[in-house]
This record gives structure tokens, C-alpha cells and sequence, in this order.
């Protein structure tokens, strides 16, 4: 139904009250940056903060993807919600009095308000009638039930606003509506009672079930989820799809544990209802519950507000039950985490147990030891491939092989890919190092087609009277750039390192060549130094924050550079084998330029004419064959380079 226009005092007084970085908190992370604050851009995925809020202007600008305007501007683009839906929404929230242009539009106006603060107003009324029915002699048998089954203390049976239905058919039905004095139409819209199909009157959803309020992120009951104290079936029977409630975009506790994500920059999602609760009640408080269902693109976009670092841990049962259903809540989100735009884990519990189950008899360091421990969805995905094979019999070397590769196809960001190569032919090498470089090269042609690596011109072999070149292995494009990310990022997060990394530099005369490593390091410089001089570094301690100052002016070089501020768990495995790395990143640096070096001189060669211009035709060519010579020397070191950088 079309909202009336609004009349523009009410627009202009939400603007007034409507706090910006209050309504700006409920979704993103923010955090104080002298007079302003700063989060991960809701619009657009990024690993480094460049989204800014205004408390003093009332306004959000991001750096990254130039979104920006106030806070009105901000719900409707982020919901996908109408100006007048958002300001109504508002002036709720901020208790403005709403005028319509035309007068005779606001009882409409209000009815339509209304319908929704009615859902809120007989939900929560549901939820104490609930609440108070636990405490009555009928709901005995469910409290005994929370407090043996599941070992949960007052506090907890509170904090979760737990309750019962009691087993009549039109209990709350006669309590709402004859009692209350509620609109039947209105109990049915919130999905608690249904119509009978015969003889007229309704009858309640739950009857004789544990009650569990589901709530949005505000705290507001918007749903519940009931369990049967019997052997009636379903198990658990949630609401249905209402005005407030859609399962695929809601998670349960999420109210609960937004502070706790944030603060640990981790959220954990179970399965279950009682899972979640057992974790905050033993105080893990970043846990949530998917509802039984596929987690959507939706959830987990609503969740990963909270995190910075996009971490994410799937926690279900180590048994087969559990292994499919890990598999099957990942849903949508695979693609996200080929992407590299979520640490997605995987934790599976010990013994076939659930969370809940799992407390019963460890504490909640035990399970936040394994929470740490948990793998990556990717290294997760690799031992469910290679379980129960036997690598030594061809056909299971041959199956195993098959699946790895479609896996590293699936990958699609490149220092990810490349480092799972190197895993995987760790894993097909069965412990011989020698055999490494080989797997690694086998798996990297399987990955790419030959016609996406780099291979020399005819005419350059034919000038050379069809000697062997260099067998192509990654492009070099992908090869320079991943060389060069990882010399940076060891540079900003090892300061141990960097005045290696700079006398290498230096000595070898080496400069970064893709545009944006090249301004990094020029920041770099300018940071370190006053005069601009390698040979003067200072190396300030806080070499990345004042980075990330810096780099709020320049929001297209950011976007290219920011994942290098940052270290993840594979990162963190580069960087402990940090002199190798270092030589392999400089060593491969120079394969490239000596490369340029040799085509640049080659091709000048070939077309100068030797009869006209003898003296030049000649120093060209002793030009490009010393390249040659140097590189048939580190020729011998370019595959063990390419596996320490893989």
C-alpha cells in the first residue's frame, strides 16, 4: 500500500533528531578517529577501514566506493527501502510527531503505522504470557527441563526470556484477545493462532512447547521458536514467514552477540536454539544459530557488520549428520569465501557432540581452544578430499588430484590460490620435498589453460637459432604481483625485516612495478625518512596506522592495497618463513626485470638494420645476450623461488 506523502516539518525534525552514528552503529563497527569515526563500508567489501562518519556534519562518506549522504539516505540505500518508508521508521524510533501534506491522509498514514507496532506490541505480550506460564504448575515439566536436560542456570532462563506454551488449544488465544482485548486479525498476521477449518474461532499455534523468542537486532521479539516436551513432531516448529519475521534473514541471538563479534572480531554460528544458548550461558558471547537452515547471503552480510576481519566459524557435529550439515548451512556463501571475502572455519566438536552436549562435560576454554584451532573452510574442504584415500594406489592419487584442482579452480583470489597450490602439492608430494616444485607445476597447469601463461615469441627463438627458454609457470603478471604483496606485507608487519628488505632493494636496484605497490612504497618512504633516502630509514613503529591516515586521501589506491595492512591465518603462515620468502619475493622480482630487460633489448635488436647501423645493430644484441646469460643463471633457482612464494 502506498505510503502518503509527508509533510516536510516531519522530514526536516527526523533529520534533526536522527543521530547518525546511532543509526549508523546498528549496522557497521565504528570506532573513534579523532573528531570523527571510522568502519568497514557497508556498500562495498574491503579489508581496510575507509568508510568515515560525521557526528558534527551528520553525514557518512566512504572513501572506497564514494558512497555518502546522512543518515535517512544511509537505511535506504543499505535496506533498499522508499524515503518515506525510512522516515517513517525513524520518527518511530525518535518519537517525531508525523504530518502528512494532505490531512485527510493521516488516518490511512496511521493504520498503516500501526499495524506494525501492533505485531511488536502482541509478540511482546505473547512473550510474558509465555514467560509467566513457565512459572505456573503446568509448565513444571518445562522449567525441570531446562534445568536438568539442559543445565541451565535462572540467569540464563531470563537473559533468553524462555517460556512455555501451555497445552490448551486456545489458551492464548482467550488471553489476548478476550482478556487483552487484541484484534484476532492481528494475533493471526503474527503468526500465534490460525483459523479452524470448520465451525469458525481459532486455535494456537504453539500448544505444550517450550517457548524461545527470536528477536531482531534491536532486541524487539519478532518471531518464536517452540520445542516439544513430547514425542510430537516437528521437533521444533518455528513461526511463520511474517511482516517482521523471515528466517533467511534473521539469526537467532544475534541481539545478544553483536557486542561480543565485535569485540573478539569473530562470530561463531551454530545450529540449534540451545547451542547458542549454552554458549553465552558458559561465556561465549559471539555465538549465533542459522535456524536450522541454509545460512543466505543475507545472514551472513547481517553478521559479518559486526566483524572486521570477516571472520566466520561454522560450528556443527564431527559425525557424517554433521559434516552434511556444515556443508549444506555454507549454502550461498561458498562463493564469498572462494572470493577470499569471508574467513570462513569450520569447527567440528569431538565425539559426534553438538555445542550444547560438548559443555556438559568440558569448560569453555576447552571449547574456545578448539574455536582457535579451528580450520579454514578451504584446509577443511582439502581433508574431507583426501580422508580415507591412500595416496600411494594410483587410482586415489589420480581422484584426490582430480578434486584438488577443481577446488584451487574454484579460488579466486590469487595469493589464496597460490598458497593452496603450494598445500596441495605438499600433500601430493607424501612427505618427498624434491617431488614439491614438480607437483606444484603439474597443478598450476591443470589450473591455468597454456594459453593464459606467458610464453616467448617465435620470432625471439628463431633469433636465437630455437634454443630452450624458460617453461612457463604462472603468468608473470600474477607472479610479479604476488611477489611484490608479499615483500610489502612482510615489510609493514615483520619490522625485523625491513632493513633487509631495503638493502636488497637497493643493492639490486629493484623497484616495485605495478603502479599501486610503487605508491605504497612511496608513502612508505615519505614516512620513514625526511629526505626520501632508503639509506636514512627511521622505521616508525607505528608505520601502519600513519599509513592508514594517509591513505584516507587517496580512496582508489586504498581499495588495491588495504588487504596488505592486515594478516590472516595464511598470511601469518608466509610470514614464518620469512627470510626464504624474502630472498624467493627479491629473487622473483628480479626474474621479471631481467625478463624486461632481455625482450626489451631482443626486440630492439630485430629491428634494427644491421647493414645501416652496424655499431648499434652490434650493441644490442651483446645487450640482450648478456640478460640471456644472467638469466640462464637463476634459471637453475626459479622453480624453488615460485614454491617458497606459493
Amino acid at each position: 500500500m502506498q505510503i502518503p506523502r509527508l509533510h516536510p516539518d516531519t522530514i526536516e525534525e527526523v533529520k534533526l533528531r536522527a543521530d547518525i552514528v546511532d543509526v549508523v552503529s546498528e549496522y557497521v563497527v565504528l570506532r573513534k578517529r579523532g573528531k570523527d569515526f571510522v568502519g568497514l563500508c557497508p556498500f562495498h567489501d574491503e579489508k581496510s577501514p575507509s568508510f568515515t562518519v560525521s557526528q558534527t556534519k551528520q553525514m557518512y562518506y566512504c572513501f572506497g566506493c564514494q558512497a555518502g549522504g546522512n543518515a535517512i539516505k544511509f537505511v535506504m540505500e543499505l535496506e533498499k527501502r522508499s524515503f518515506a518508508d525510512v522516515v517513517l521508521d525513524l520518527a518511530r524510533r525518535y518519537q517525531v510527531p508525523v504530518q502528512t501534506l494532505l490531512p485527510e491522509q493521516r488516518q490511512e498514514l496511521q493504520r498503516q503505522l500501526s499495524l506494525r507496532e501492533q505485531l511488536y506490541e502482541v509478540l511482546a505480550t505473547s512473550a510474558q504470557f509465555y514467560q509467566h506460564a513457565l512459572r505456573q504448575s503446568q509448565g513444571q515439566k518445562a522449567i525441570q527441563y531446562l534445568q536438568s536436560n539442559r543445565q541451565l542456570k535462572e540467569e540464563t532462563i531470563q537473559q533468553f526470556g524462555l517460556g512455555y506454551a501451555p497445552a490448551g488449544w486456545e489458551t492464548l488465544y482467550r488471553y489476548l484477545v478476550e482478556d487483552k482485548r487484541l484484534p484476532a486479525q492481528i494475533l493471526e498476521k503474527a503468526g500465534l493462532i490460525k483459523p479452524r477449518t470448520s465451525g469458525g474461532g481459532y486455535y494456537d499455534v504453539f500448544r505444550d512447547r517450550l517457548m524461545i523468542p527470536i528477536r531482531d537486532v534491536q532486541g524487539r521479539v519478532i518471531a518464536f521458536g517452540g520445542r516439544t516436551l513430547t514425542d510430537e513432531q516437528p521437533k521444533y516448529l518455528n513461526s511463520p514467514e511474517t511482516e517482521l519475521f523471515s528466517k533467511g534473514k534473521t539469526l537467532f541471538a544475534l541481539d545478544q552477540a553483536k557486542a561480543g563479534i565485535s569485540q573478539q572480531d569473530q562470530a561463531v554460528v551454530v545450529e540449534g536454539y540451545f547451542d547458542a544458548i549454552a554458549l553465552h550461558a558458559a561465556g561465549i558471547n559471539n555465538a549465533v544459530a542459522s535456524l536450522g537452515t541454509a545460512l543466505s547471503l543475507e545472514q551472513v552480510r547481517l553478521v559479518l557488520r559486526y566483524t572486521e576481519s570477516k571472520q566466520l566459524v561454522l560450528n556443527f557435529d564431527a559425525d557424517k549428520a554433521g559434516t552434511n550439515a556444515a556443508e549444506r548451512a555454507i549454502g550461498e556463501i561458498a562463493e564469498l569465501a572462494y572470493k577470499g571475502e569471508v574467513q570462513l572455519k569450520i569447527l567440528n566438536l569431538p565425539d559426534g557432540k553438538d555445542a550444547d552436549e560438548y559443555l556438559y562435560s568440558h569448560t569453555s576454554e576447552d571449547y574456545g581452544e578448539l574455536l582457535k584451532n579451528a580450520p579454514l573452510w578451504l584446509d577443511w574442504q582439502i581433508q574431507q578430499i583426501i580422508q580415507d584415500r591412500d595416496l600411494r594406489q594410483a587410482t586415489d592419487f589420480q581422484q584426490v588430484t582430480q578434486q584438488l584442482v577443481k577446488l584451487l579452480k574454484n579460488i579466486a583470489n590469487s595469493d589464496t590460490r597460490n598458497y593452496y597450490v603450494s598445500y596441495c602439492a605438499e600433500i601430493l608430494s607424501l612427505g618427498e620435498t624434491r617431488l614439491i616444485p614438480l607437483r606444484v607445476e603439474n597443478l598450476l597447469t591443470q589450473i591455468a589453460p597454456p594459453a593464459a601463461t606467458y610464453t616467448k615469441p617465435v620470432s625471439a627463438k628463431k633469433a636465437w637459432g630455437g634454443s630452450k627458454s624458460h617453461s612457463p609457470l604462472p603468468s608473470e603478471r600474477s607472479l610479479l604481483e604476488h611477489a611484490e604483496a608479499l615483500l610489502l606485507r612482510i615489510y609493514l608487519h615483520c619490522p625485523e625485516q625491513r632493513q633487509a628488505i631495503s638493502d636488497e632493494l637497493e643493492e639490486r636496484d629493484l623497484q616495485f612495478s605495478l603502479s599501486h605497490h610503487r605508491f605504497l612504497w612511496q608513502q612508505i618512504l615519505e614516512i620513514s625518512s625526511g629526505d626520501g633516502e632508503t639509506k636514512n630509514f627511521s622505521f616508525p613503529p607505528d608505520l601502519i596506522s600513519r599509513l592508514q591516515n594517509q591513505f584516507l586521501e587517496f580512496g582508489s589506491e586504498m581499495g588495491l592495497i588495504s588487504h596488505l595492512f592486515h594478516v590472516n591465518e595464511k598470511n601469518q603462515k608466509e610470514i614464518l618463513r620469512t627470510p626464504q620468502v624474502v630472498q624467493a619475493a627479491i629473487a622473483c622480482m628480479d626474474l621479471v626485470m631481467l625478463e624486461k630487460r632481455y625482450r626489451h633489448f631482443l626486440e630492439l635488436w630485430q629491428q634494427t638494420d644491421p647493414e645501416a647501423e652496424p655499431e648499434r645493430y652490434q650493441s644490442y644484441y651483446q645487450a640482450f645476450y648478456a640478460e640471456k646469460i644472467k638469466l640462464q643463471k637463476i634459471d637453475r633457482q626459479r622453480l624453488f623461488s615460485i614454491t617458497e612464494l606459493l
